[in-house]
């Protein structure tokens, strides 16, 4: 399968030119800290000394859950599709973040529940209107999984067609905390307990129940699934989270340098790096998710993200905030004066 296929090679040339380059700028090496560390990563991915976050490139893939159903959420279905207009229109968060970068913004509906729709600026594969619940039988079909991971791999070609230097990868579907904490259990071995967070906000009530189905559902596929993160996918996941697993598989093909953001961000990347290990070399990791459960992820990809704000809205949002620090981080590196340009004299004198 195309899946896994190798990716491009990082440049280790560049990498260690963009290394050397930092100790000679007219700052103690190490003072910038991870600005430093993600301008050199950067570097080897994208084969330059100098690297550029000018074309950010955004896709909010969305998708209902069966799961939702259950009553796992604070939001009522109906929410994803109300959303997918939202975005459409400039409203939403991600919107005016998109905006303020100046990003190409695009935006999926893998599958919703409703009436068939048309809306300027809404992509529509429609695979299901939903996934199924998960108790009762796996999330998606093999078919269906295999045609949301290509959606992902359409929008990751369509981003590179477009000159896009970073690409995010955002979602939205009501019910979808509730399947990254199952695909999390499954992929990582671990206790609904460990992985369970708030969501949307829902009440104590709720948030013990939500755990209840979650350690359900990691008990009925784990043994099915061990081993197998594409079986442990088509399980429990939705259409949008696979979409995105889609984008890390591919994108590290091309050499396309993605943010990864919050809880459903990061499960979906582990899962991309269970199938095909080394596409971890194209990720960069924008911040610690509030949602329970995210810093056992982030460990599992050996990730140190750039912020710890407290955030969890999800549609990309985290990974965007943290998209401006990279983008400076490559200007400073690039504009700096080294000690020789400067007159100044370095710690050797």
């Amino acid at each position: 399968m195309w899946y896994l296929n190798p990716i491009k090679p990082i440049n280790q040339t560049a990498r260690k030119g963009a290394q050397n380059r930092q100790n000679q700028l007219t700052k103690p090496t190490g003072a910038l800290g991870q600005m430093e560390a993600v301008v050199i990563e950067l570097a080897g991915m994208q084969g330059k000394v100098c690297p550029t976050a000018k074309q950010l490139y955004i896709c909010t893939f969305a998708g209902d859950h069966g799961i939702a159903n259950a009553g796992v959420s604070a939001y009522p279905q109906a929410v994803t599709r109300q959303m997918l207009y939202n975005f459409a229109t400039g409203g939403a968060c991600i919107s005016v973040m998109a905006r303020h970068y100046g990003a190409i913004s695009q935006v999926i509906d893998c599958g919703s529940v409703g009436e068939p729709y048309a809306v300027d600026g809404v992509e529509q594969f429609h695979i299901a209107p939903q996934t199924q619940n998960f108790l009762d039988e796996p999330a998606m079909t093999a078919e269906q999984c295999q045609k949301a991971l290509e959606i992902g791999k359409y929008s990751v070609e369509k981003a590179v067609e477009q000159g896009a230097d970073i690409y995010i990868a955002g979602e939205m579907g009501i019910g979808n905390t509730t399947a990254s904490s199952a695909l999390a259990g499954l992929l990582l071995d671990e206790h609904a307990e460990s992985l369970t967070g708030l969501g949307t906000g829902v009440d104590e009530k709720t948030f013990h129940y939500k755990t209840q189905i979650i350690g359900q559902a990691i008990d009925k596929y784990k043994e099915t699934c061990k081993d197998n993160p594409l079986l442990a996918l088509q399980s429990v996941a939705g259409f949008e989270m696979a979409a995105m697993v889609g984008v890390y598989l591919r994108a590290a093909q091309l050499g396309l340098p993605v943010i990864i953001g919050g809880f459903i961000s990061a499960v979906c990347a582990l899962c991309a790096v269970r199938i095909n290990p080394d596409v971890r070399e194209y990720m960069l990791f924008s911040h610690t998710s509030a949602e329970y459960g995210n810093q056992k992820v982030l460990d599992a990809l050996n990730a140190k993200p750039l912020l710890n704000l407290g955030l969890r809205l999800g549609e990309g949002t985290g990974a965007t905030t943290a998209f401006g620090i990279i983008q400076l981080a490559c200007v400073v590196h690039a504009q700096m004066a080294t000690f020789g340009e400067a007159g100044v004299s370095d710690k050797d004198g």
